[in-house]
């Protein structure tokens, strides 16, 4: 990374700020107002006053220095698009806001800065270009919210420099590729909270967008793929990649943003793009297609000295492209099985003396670590390159927890924090059944925030090593740029926090809240898409289900809570299905409400300003003897791991659904047994498209009695599964339930992907509350299936509601 380490260089001159001292502060009211700052800074003093700013105000900045010209103009435009101001970028010494080159007081790095606003103007100071760039962003900042007209700054004073060096953000385009112009407006999103590394994952088993002028069949047909097969038949086409003259023009626009981009190759695994391409460049002979699964696929790469030289050559592209210091080669989940059965390779590993395959992975990264090394580059790599013993010029990103971290920080190697789940951003931030697609290990806004990128292990002397952290947008199930932004922010704000603020300050997640608010406004303002999971309002009975159909049965009044994940903002509802405003009714205390009744509510700032989108609950008949897919739970013997959509490579944004992949059964845990008499089930059919490698084992395959399988409803089946001690019991679809109802599977060829079932349910006296489990037992060879929602109905099918 072109920055240097916090705290490696030293400044001996210091800033005259004109104060005696700034404090170490942590986030703190003035005037009744908390500064609108994300990340906090190092230090801050406030000031009595405020500075105006208007149209035609200027920003000097020294005669000739092209990079302090740049960061004004960025503020400029910025503070033009947010308040529609007009400001000019003057040479001198004389202006409202001056850019001056200078040593920051007591903080040292290219990145420190100070800032000083009073009445009478304000000043940023810095000696690098990126503090000059992170000055202006505090100050836009400053500003507040966006609106239109003059702006008031808060008179203070600050005195910053970032916790870590490696402040970052992955964006994976080789899943689902993302469009140039996304990729830009995550940039600009980025500089505003003070990332500056943005990591591009170009490679992987289901495409290559990276052009190697040397070998364009890697674009020409490793950048596309088929989409997989829902039962009607493979898909269209789908994919994309980006010219080398494209990332170029990308690498400047985010190096004048003060944002370094690492790009990654991932070898030796997930590199069937790469051998559908050059099949020669594999181990077993073949030509696979260019993949539609995710996980781990079986095709490695050929460490030959064939395969050796190509990588060398792209290497040589790739650095031609990327100016950056570090390089990222992936060797991440390279199951070893073809190394394993494939003579050429263990001939290789005998003529080099190596034992196993991990020894020859480890030999690879340090050839390629050496080749980067001469160049002028450093090679950092996932975690696994850990095994078999990591090479003295090699770096570790530790994404499965902080273990390879503190490892390999411990043994003198540099490492990035980047751990599953802790950011992962394709976690969801939610359980709303609203929440788009991604990983069902929830990582809400708090969580990020919470997280400390400094692992207890590292030994103190060791602790340099840690260059910082970066989360991670893995786009497995992030097709569109609507997808990935609302998977990126706000999170990245919480990040920030982490990875720039000092450590010691008291961690006040209210604060931050109220301080993240205007950045999120000027984040939907710039037109990206911000998630507000964290403030929408979610709806709960009060008691039981069963109590609240009694209720609604006999006419009386059913209660409600709302609330919301982040404590912020005032809940305001409506009871009339209307979209509430400011003005609505402010939620207090649980409502008792009549049945019939639609609860419609949104979180509100103090201004007004709406903080979230609505949200509605029913308290009517049908929608409480109704449960969505979100409702659902897994059955005994798994976890709903992910929220899938219809199609993998959908375009737009449809129904999801939460599955487990290793079993196609989910449970309704507080069926309304005791007034159903009918019962009808939506069902989606969804593509099985995963490359579990060695796990493919815990696929639980049921027996089918029909051609393409049943649908098997059951009650008492939790009860039923804990009492079977037999393994063999696991293949019966419910020893010891009562099977409720049972549908043959229409064939996929013929039937759509969302079809519903309904039967009259058997009157067997059972109880409210009741568990029943929905299995279906269609080949796991073929498409996958699940429930979108259960519909219980309190008279037979088909009779008049």
């Amino acid at each position: 990374m072109q920055q240097a380490r916090t705290g490696m260089t030293v400044f001996a001159a210091s800033l005259a700020l004109g104060i005696s001292s700034l404090a170490l502060a942590a986030p703190a009211p003035m005037a009744g107002k908390v500064l609108p700052l994300v990340p906090w800074p190092a230090q801050v003093a406030p000031q009595p006053g405020t500075l105006r700013l208007t149209d035609g105000a200027t920003l000097a900045v020294p005669t000739g220095d092209a990079p302090a010209r740049a960061a004004a103009t960025l503020l400029a435009a910025r503070l033009a698009a947010q308040h529609g101001l007009t400001l000019r970028v003057v040479e001198g010494d004389v202006g409202t806001v001056r850019f001056v080159r200078g040593a920051v007081a007591g903080k040292t790095g290219e990145e420190a800065y100070a800032l000083t606003v009073a009445p009478g103007g304000a000043v940023i100071t810095a000696p690098g270009d990126h503090g000059l760039l992170y000055g202006a962003m505090s100050l836009e900042q400053l500003a507040g919210a966006p609106g239109k007209g003059a702006v008031s700054l808060p008179a203070v004073t600050l005195a910053d420099a970032p916790r870590f060096a490696w402040r970052g953000l992955m964006i994976d385009t080789a899943r689902h590729f993302q469009p140039l112009d996304s990729i830009r407006a995550v940039i600009d999103g980025m500089v505003a909270v003070k990332l500056n590394v943005l990591h591009l994952h170009l490679t992987d088993d289901q495409g290559w967008r990276f052009e190697v002028k040397k070998y364009p069949r890697l674009t020409q047909v490793g950048a596309w793929r088929t989409e997989p097969d829902t039962g009607h038949g493979p898909g269209p086409r789908s994919g994309g990649f980006y010219t080398q003259d494209e990332l170029r023009d990308l690498v400047a626009y985010a190096a004048a943003r003060g944002i370094t981009i690492v790009p990654e190759i991932d070898l030796p695994g997930h590199a069937q793009a790469l051998v559908a391409a050059y099949p020669d460049l594999g181990v077993l002979g073949g030509t696979p297609p260019v993949s539609g699964d995710w996980g781990v696929n079986p095709y490695l790469f050929n460490p030959g000295p064939k395969g050796m030289a190509f990588v060398k050559d792209v290497l040589d592209e790739l650095m031609a492209v990327f100016p950056s210091t570090f390089i990222h080669l992936g060797g991440d989940e390279a199951v070893k099985d073809q190394w394993e059965r494939a003579p050429q390779v263990q001939a290789q590993m005998r003529g080099l003396g190596i034992k196993t395959e991990n020894g020859l992975q480890s030999w690879m990264i340090d050839q390629l670590g050496s080749y980067l090394a001469q160049h002028g580059r450093r090679l950092i790599g996932w975690d696994e390159i850990l095994e078999g013993g990591l090479p003295a010029s090699a770096s570790v990103m530790s994404w499965r927890g902080e273990a390879g971290a503190v490892d390999a920080a411990n043994a003198g190697h540099d490492v990035v924090l980047s751990p599953a789940p802790n950011l992962y951003l394709d976690n969801l931030q939610s359980d709303r059944g609203d929440a788009p697609p991604g990983r069902i290990a929830i990582q809400t806004l708090e969580a990020v925030y919470r997280y400390d990128p400094m692992p207890k292990g590292i030994d103190a002397q060791k602790a340099a090593h840690v260059l910082g952290a970066q989360a991670n947008a893995w786009s497995e199930y992030i097709v569109t740029p609507w997808q990935m932004q609302h998977k990126i922010f706000p999170r990245i704000g919480a990040l920030a926090e982490s990875v720039w603020s000092d450590p010691q300050a008291a961690k006040d997640y209210p604060g931050f809240l109220a301080r993240l608010d205007p950045q999120m406004r000027r984040w939907r303002a710039a037109g990206l898409e911000v998630a507000d999971s964290a403030l929408a309002v979610d709806f709960k009975l009060a008691g039981t289900r069963s109590a609240a159909l009694d209720a609604a049965f006999n006419g009386k009044r059913v209660g409600v809570t709302l609330a919301t994940q982040a404590p912020y903002g005032t809940i305001r509802y409506t009871l009339d299905g209307s979209a509430p405003t400011a003005r609505a009714r402010a939620y207090a205390a649980p409502l008792s409400v009549a049945p019939g009744t639609v609860i419609t509510a949104a979180d509100f700032a103090a201004d007004g300003v709406a903080l979230s989108a609505p949200r509605r609950f029913e308290v009517t008949r049908d929608a409480l003897l109704t449960t969505a897919n979100s409702a659902l739970s897994a059955c005994p013997r798994g976890a709903l791991g992910l929220r899938v959509p219809l199609n993998a490579d959908a375009q737009t944004n449809g129904p999801a659904f939460n599955v487990n992949i290793f079993d196609a059964c989910v449970a309704d845990d507080h069926a309304p047994l005791a007034r159903a008499r009918a019962i009808t089930v939506d069902v989606a059919r969804l593509p099985r498209n995963y490359g579990l490698a060695h796990d493919q084992r815990m696929v639980i395959a049921r027996y089918a009695t029909s051609p393409h399988g049943e649908l098997v409803v059951s009650a008492g089946c939790r009860a039923a599964e804990k009492a079977a001690d037999d393994r063999a019991k696991e293949h019966d679809p419910m020893p010891g339930a009562t099977v409720l109802a049972t549908w043959p599977l229409p064939d996929p060829a013929q039937a759509p992907q969302q079809f519903t079932l309904m039967a009259d349910l058997p009157q067997l006296g059972l109880k409210d509350e009741s568990d029943v489990c929905f299995q279906f037992t269609a080949s796991p060879a073929g498409p996958f299936y699940t429930v979108q929602q259960v519909r219980w109905s309190a008279k037979p099918a088909g009779a008049a509601q």
